[in-house]
């Protein structure tokens, strides 16, 4: 409001955040007729985002040099090259659509998820091991994919932060001299890859599998473990081994084994169930089995004190009658939740037994 001047200057936030950052704020989350509430947690979302894509680059433009590039698409693309390419694909296809019937926040929101989740998050991460392989001969192959995709995300993106893309498309390409004058990106049918899309999500499943296991027992990440892949279709296992250079660098494994039955897995083991295959890990690879029953009998001691002591206090008909009924109720939570944790606690130890 002009009158309570509680405006913003838009100069001042641009100077703060950027130009780019400033746009897509506006167009985030937003549809066409609604007001826009101004919001600076929104204006740090989008510049750490310009950072995402700045950085993406510079980590790509580092490596372009490690191998030819090949000017057509290559014939030794590996199954992760065809899950980018295809995810790429559909989001032209989507965010052309979008774009034709007005929806710029949608539109937006789609090349948002697609450049951070799976471009950055995903793709790059798988990359690495094949980046830093010399003997690696996809490597022209990883270089094209990744030059192409970030190219095509430069020019979906380039509507709503041109300052950025133009920026970075000059820099990593020299056949156009601004993206302004590029053609825009056209669905292809080719790029269509629908069985390397479902393995590649089959090893997400599995890392992500991993890493929860991991997080769960509070195990460093410089701690490796031996991972056994256990899946009675032949094709899976095949695939699987052909992606264990990715696997051991991205679930943090000393090993990856893939086998068809559950012969060499015993009790002592800890495991996850995903739709492609089961994961079994050796609970001595993850933690130093002395050092964690003492931590575990050492919290559970103090479990059971604090569980004595809100017995006590929830048995004392003084404190129920005196005290508020938010702190009776909170005392309560505290006790079934102590002896949630209490449970879990010996259920731990008893798989150290």
């Amino acid at each position: 409001s002009k009158s309570l001047g509680n405006g913003v200057d838009p100069l001042e936030v641009i100077d703060k955040y950027g130009v780019d950052a400033l746009r897509m704020m506006l167009l985030t989350g937003n549809a066409p007729g609604n007001d826009l509430r101004f919001s600076e947690a929104k204006l740090e979302s989008c510049r750490n985002f310009a950072n995402k894509v700045w950085n993406a680059s510079r980590f790509i433009m580092m490596n372009l040099e490690k191998a030819p590039i090949p000017e057509r698409r290559p014939e030794n693309l590996t199954d992760t090259d065809k899950w980018i390419l295809s995810k790429m694909n559909r989001l032209v296809r989507e965010v052309t659509e979008n774009l034709e019937k007005f929806e710029l926040g949608i539109a937006l929101q789609k090349i948002y998820d697609f450049t951070w989740d799976e471009f950055c998050d995903w793709y790059i991460e798988m990359a690495k091991p094949r980046l830093y392989n010399d003997s690696d001969e996809t490597k022209g192959a990883l270089l094209y994919t990744l030059r192409e995709t970030l190219i095509t995300v430069l020019k979906l993106l380039h509507p709503f932060m041109p300052f950025i893309t133009e920026e970075i498309f000059t820099s990593i390409q020299d056949d156009e001299k601004t993206i302004m004058l590029s053609s825009w990106p056209v669905p292809d049918d080719a790029l269509s890859f629908p069985a390397e899309e479902k393995n590649v999500e089959m090893f997400k499943e599995i890392i992500r599998a991993v890493r929860l296991l991991r997080t769960e027992m509070n195990v460093p990440p410089q701690r490796k473990a031996t991972v056994r892949l256990v899946s009675e279709s032949a094709e899976t296992r095949e695939t699987l081994e052909n992606a264990k250079h990715f696997l051991m660098t991205l679930s943090f494994a000393s090993d990856i084994i893939v086998e068809k039955d559950k012969s060499n897995v015993d009790d002592s083991m800890v495991s996850a169930v995903t739709p492609g295959a089961l994961i079994f890990i050796p609970l001595s690879d993850l933690v130093d089995t002395e050092k964690e029953r003492a931590r575990l009998t050492k919290e559970r001691t103090r479990l059971i004190g604090e569980m004595q002591r809100s017995k006590g206090m929830l048995s004392n008909e003084r404190f129920l009658e005196k005290a508020p009924a938010e702190k009776v109720a909170e005392e309560r939570e505290k006790l079934e939740k102590n002896e949630a944790m209490l449970l879990e606690v010996e259920k731990r130890m008893n798989a150290l037994l």
